[in-house]
């Protein structure tokens, strides 16, 4: 059962990641009271991993492992999930120039949902193509949390949700071990497998949350004089 799950972090199958995924778990197992995770899906670029089989991990530490994809569109990075047999045919994912209303359309036609990620970064995020091009149908939602992105970008995404309607949902888009987990999200329904995972990120319940932010210590009491 998983209610708090990272949706974006890159494993030792990414080209730029040196990750591996039982690394990832290890960290977790540690920071538990830091990043109370019960869940991570490994949204690897430009591909999706047919092969692995995460089950013994999964019982090992308690925790889901779900599989996804990073592609990239004119319109930027966008997250893949619930990817199938179907889709692999449709869809070339090492294609850089993908276009993106065709995988939104395509990935729901297929059963899955394509989210676009990190939307306030330069060149790659859905914020700045907005600018030049007209809005995509069929977005149900956006990365507005993303444990990567540089001071100001996150910020940028609350404008677009509130001009669209978008949901909401948190990611680290982790590449090394000690980020996985800084940024999540947390689901209102437990989510079990892929198919859960799709049906709520289509129909809501879920915000995004960062486990960077702490309380302030409590302060000691004044002595009196």
């Amino acid at each position: 059962m998983a209610r708090v799950i990272d949706l974006h972090l890159h494993s030792e199958a990414s080209d730029d990641s040196r990750a591996p995924v039982e690394a990832y778990l290890k960290w977790l197992a540690r920071k538990r009271d830091e990043r109370p995770l019960d869940g991570i899906v490994l949204t690897e670029h430009r591909q999706f991993d047919t092969q692995s089989d995460y089950r013994d991990l999964e019982d090992k530490y308690g925790m889901l492992i779900l599989k996804a994809s990073e592609v990239e569109t004119e319109y930027g990075h966008v997250l893949v999930y619930g990817v199938n047999d179907a889709m692999l045919q449709r869809f070339d994912f090492s294609n850089v120039r993908l276009r993106a209303q065709e995988v939104i359309d395509e990935v729901a036609r297929m059963g899955g949902v394509a989210m676009p990620c990190h939307p306030g970064r330069p060149t790659i995020g859905l914020i700045e193509h907005y600018e030049n091009r007209p809005p995509l149908e069929g977005v149900v939602g956006v990365e507005a949390l993303n444990g990567g992105s540089k001071k100001g970008e996150n910020e940028r995404v609350a404008a677009l949700i509130d001009t669209y309607g978008y949901h909401a949902f948190g990611g680290s888009d982790a590449h090394l071990v000690s980020f996985v987990g800084i940024c999540a999200t947390e689901f209102e329904k437990e989510i079990t497998n892929t198919e859960e995972l799709v049906e709520a990120l289509r129909t809501g319940g879920y915000r995004p949350v960062d486990f960077r932010v702490r309380r302030a210590p409590a302060q000691p009491a004044a002595s009196g004089a």
